[in-house]
């Protein structure tokens, strides 16, 4: 079987804890920052908005889209196509300029020159926008509970925490750099994100079982030395996995289309912190909450 790394590798991540705890520290401080400050940029599916499905007779260029509608004072618009070349998404914030009233005229008065059908114009209100991130909060909140259980009975609580802690490092870097970025936070980067915890917690849990594996043959070695060793033995595993699902992001990210574009981004970072949380988070969490020290006691107590 191909491995990128050895099994045996010797690589000391544990040395260098406090380096990575000094820089997850530092970007965790930056993220919270950026949230009391400017908090994250909401699309129409958290704000409140016009959503417009058009349907032209022929092809049409997104950029003549855009230039048509600035003619007419709308310069916030977010399109993408929508299946076909001729078919297309308007997403406006809601604004002073345009209103329910008028929103269609405006809209006709912008493509006159271009013959044109209105498949759909839906208005998003603020209310709404509430009600989605209230489920998306709570969509979170459960997945990080539902993990904490399964990770009691799957390992011991504790191994549970440590878990936890690498997930909510990964999620609030993910959503700091939305958020010091002003990317468009919409439900298709909602959906990344709790992608994202199930991804980050896949590689914590084959970490986390190999830990478990060794500190029983390791029994009486130094929870530092248990650490490194598991961490090298799934290091390969690790880094296989994710540059494979970088590639396909990478790729959707560069002809997947505006559509995806946000989806892509928030999956991409999240890989990468992930990918480092795994890595180094997850094994240095258990090495903070003396995990080892209290299996080996445990051990030790039913061998007396």
């Amino acid at each position: 079987m191909f491995k990128l790394i050895s099994q045996n590798s010797q690589f000391d991540f544990l040395r260098k804890r406090l380096i990575a705890i000094s820089i997850s520290a530092f970007l965790i401080v930056v993220s919270i920052i950026s949230f009391a400050t400017q908090g994250l940029n909401y699309g129409i599916d958290f704000s409140s908005g016009y959503i417009i499905q058009l349907e032209f007779e022929e092809d049409i260029k997104i950029e003549k889209i855009k230039d048509n509608l600035l003619q007419n004072n709308v310069d916030d618009a977010i399109v993408q196509y929508y299946g076909s070349n001729d078919e297309v998404i308007i997403k406006l914030q809601e604004s002073a300029s345009y209103n329910q009233n008028n929103i269609n005229s405006i809209i006709k008065k912008s493509f006159n020159d271009t013959p044109f059908k209105i498949q759909k114009l839906d208005f998003v209100g603020s209310q709404v926008g509430q009600e989605l991130r209230d489920k998306g909060e709570w969509a979170m909140l459960v997945a990080l509970l539902s993990i904490l259980v399964y990770i009691g009975f799957r390992f011991e609580f504790i191994y549970g925490i440590g878990a936890i802690l690498a997930l909510i490092h990964d999620v609030i870097i993910t959503l700091g750099l939305f958020s010091l970025f002003r990317l468009g936070f919409d439900l298709s980067v909602l959906s990344a994100i709790l992608a994202v915890i199930g991804y980050s917690l896949n590689d914590t849990i084959v970490v986390y079982d190999r830990i478990r594996e060794n500190s029983s043959e390791m029994f009486g070695r130094e929870p530092i030395e248990i650490l490194n060793k598991s961490i090298n033995q799934t290091l390969s595993r690790t880094i296989i996995t994710s540059v494979t699902t970088l590639f396909v992001l990478i790729s959707l990210l560069v002809f997947g289309g505006p559509a995806v574009s946000l989806f892509s981004i928030a999956m991409i970072i999240g890989i990468i912190i992930g990918t480092y949380s795994s890595i180094y988070i997850a094994g240095t969490s258990l090495y903070f909450l003396n995990v080892l020290e209290k299996t080996e006691e445990d051990d030790a107590n039913q061998s007396y």
